[in-house]
């Protein structure tokens, strides 16, 4: 069984198996008999890495078994391996030739934190949203299957992201096509079954053997002659299996399936994987693990170290602690609580981001009105759309870059039929080293084109209050987006006083150049308007737009400067274009916001300069302008 430590190591560990398997070719070159041993040496090895760079912890260490035994069984990367979110993959990425990058995890150029095509080719599809690994391995065993290679095709996805429909979609479609692949379940919430053990290990070598493969074909033969006989010896055997484990569900949408095992027993995994590499259709193969496994402190707190920040030299000086007030999410979570108290019509609904949104106190206060759905951004938004429908007010706490998932639900579901939804959409804009699969860099543009949508951009943690409380009591769809982390520290109302719907504020007044900001750029436009003497104006609103303020900054300024942390095709940026060129009013305008492009992890602050959203890129650009005028 895994060696279990207890601290972080501060130097890199002796290694000398993990140093021959560099590669899986090396990997596979090992005996048996050392692999346990290697899986020891890489759960160290991971917790050194993570120690030095932060990033994504318990899940990678709660797979460093399935991980080794995947790749001793199978010829990566000729065999395609898909990991599903890749919160896991450190490992794989360690074994896989990228040990000695991983320093430069989730750093600018450095390993990126999830899987990437580009970066390695034995990351056989990219990830960071979940539920997406059935889909993709199937199409790759399709596509396998009409080039005449039989190369395997392996998905690996968690208990968690098995609950999107997605999941079930492709689980459903492989039988359909008797796709020749293989899903691993990784269990690590014990949320579908606890029989682990001795009994449920010796099943699944019996029925993933070749002897049992063999006789059951064998058996079909002969009953099928009989009339009757092969269905009612099926039944038989389909519920002796269910009364053993837990399958039923997958053998009724036409998986064989096999489980659960111990997935920190990687002889047993070995074995496993061994018997099922090569039967033919759809396998689907259950492991339980557990999160964290191997580092103590982990495995009592699997949510707490989800992901970790680097740790600090012994010999560093204590850091200086800023003045900072609440995050933004705290602001929400906060606000969620005191508009609850006041109206008995508000429910909270999130996608499985109980403790990334803040809800934790909202769920302890208010439990029967609080609903979290699971992996399934489609069902959250139309489950508030069903209960608005009978007079609840809903609020759907989500991520931007997760609201992408159930966007059609949005449209067709909540704002054709003008639904009173509020969408609080957190980590608005660049979040950082999870790269761009995780950034909300659209959420305005595909937001503002919806007819019926109230669209707003807080500019510091008040305004985000007082905006939630105008969505709220708003008569319709309504959408708040707000960046990951603090804020200036602004001082925050107590109370739940709605904002003037479309009303822009003047923050500070100058000559020539106008700053129209929508978000919380405005503090580093406040910066550069005391060089430039601009004017900048809070515009909050993306939907509807303060068309008054905007004609009326038009007329007395050269250059109109619009500046957003979103995408500038389609942006709010576009909207003032769109309005001036209805108008016919011509007037130089510069765009200020994401390029058209990804941009690549980083620290957030690195990429803001790198798109030109800090104080310095904005003046550089306004400079530029202005010598064109």
């Amino acid at each position: 069984m895994p060696t279990t430590f207890q601290e972080i190591p501060r130097e890199r560990p002796s290694t000398p198996l993990l140093d021959k398997a560099a590669t899986p070719d090396g990997l596979r070159r090992l005996g048996e008999a050392e692999l346990e041993a290697l899986a020891d040496e890489l759960r160290l090895e991971l917790l050194y890495t993570v120690g030095q760079t932060g990033g994504h912890f318990g899940a990678g260490l709660g797979v460093i078994e399935l991980t080794v035994a995947l790749h001793y069984v199978f010829d990566t990367p000729d065999d395609r391996l898909v990991w599903d979110v890749g919160h896991q993959a450190y490992p794989h990425k360690i074994l896989t030739g990228r040990r000695e990058q991983m320093s430069t995890l989730r750093q600018k150029g450095g390993v990126a934190a999830f899987p990437r095509r580009g970066e390695s080719e034995y990351d056989t599809f990219g990830v960071g949203h979940s539920s997406t690994s059935i889909s993709a391995a199937l199409g790759m065993a399709i596509a396998a299957r009409l080039q005449g290679s039989e190369r395997k095709s392996i998905a690996v996805i968690g208990d968690g992201a098995l609950t999107a429909g997605m999941a079930f979609e492709a689980l459903n479609h492989a039988p359909e096509v008797n796709a020749d692949m293989l899903v691993i379940l990784n269990d690590n919430d014990m949320s579908i079954s606890r029989n682990v053990g001795g009994l449920s290990n010796y099943l699944a070598k019996i029925l993933s053997s070749r002897t049992y493969a063999s006789m059951r074909e064998g058996s079909k033969k002969v009953l099928s002659r009989l009339p009757g006989a092969w269905e009612i010896a099926r039944r038989t055997e389909e519920y002796a299996k269910g009364m053993l484990v837990p399958g039923t569900l997958f053998e009724e949408l036409g998986w064989n399936y096999i489980g659960p095992i111990d997935g920190h027993d990687l002889p047993t995994l070995i074995a496993t994987l061994r018997n099922m590499r090569d039967l033919k259709g759809p396998q689907f193969l259950h492991v339980v693990t557990k999160k964290g496994k191997g580092f103590a402190p982990a495995e009592v707190d699997p949510i707490g170290y989800h992901a970790i920040t680097k740790l600090d030299p012994l010999d560093a000086p204590a850091a200086p602690k800023k003045a900072s007030g609440p995050k933004y999410s705290g602001v929400f979570g906060q606000w969620l609580c005191d508009m609850a108290k006041a109206d008995e019509r508000l429910v909270g609904i999130t996608p499985a981001m109980k403790e990334g949104s803040d809800l934790v106190a909202f769920s302890e206060r208010f439990p029967e009105r609080y609903f979290d759905v699971a992996i399934a951004e489609q069902h959250a938004v139309t489950l508030a759309a069903g209960m608005a429908c009978e007079g609840a007010k809903p609020v759907v706490a989500i991520y931007s870059t997760f609201l992408q998932r159930g966007y059609d639900q949005l449209i067709h579901d909540v704002a054709v039929q003008n639904l009173d939804v509020l969408f609080a959409i957190d980590r608005a804009g660049l979040v950082g080293e999870d790269g761009p699969t995780h950034a909300g860099s659209f959420d305005l543009s595909f937001l503002r084109c919806i007819p019926n949508m109230l669209v707003m951009t807080p500019s510091d943690e008040n305004e985000l209050r007082r905006m939630l409380s105008t969505g709220h009591l708003f008569n319709g769809p309504a959408a708040v987006r707000y960046p990951r982390g603090t804020g200036p520290n602004a001082v925050i109302d107590s109370g739940l006083e709605p904002l003037d719907i479309g009303k822009g504020i003047v923050r500070r007044h100058g000559s020539k150049v106008a700053m129209l900001v929508f978000g919380v750029q405005l503090a580093e436009a406040l910066k550069v308007a005391e060089k430039l003497d601009a004017t900048v104006v809070d515009m909050r609103f993306v939907k509807p737009l303060d068309e008054a303020l905007v004609r009326e900054i038009a007329s007395n300024h050269e250059l109109l400067v619009t500046i957003e942390e979103n995408a500038i095709m389609g942006g709010a940026g576009a909207a003032v274009s769109e309005f001036l060129a209805r108008e016919n009013i011509l007037k130089s305008v510069l765009h200020l916001g994401l390029p058209d492009l990804y941009v690549e992890h980083a620290k957030p602050a690195q990429m803001l300069a790198e798109c030109g959203l800090d104080a310095d890129g904005i003046e550089a650009s306004i400079s530029e302008r202005l010598k064109k005028l």
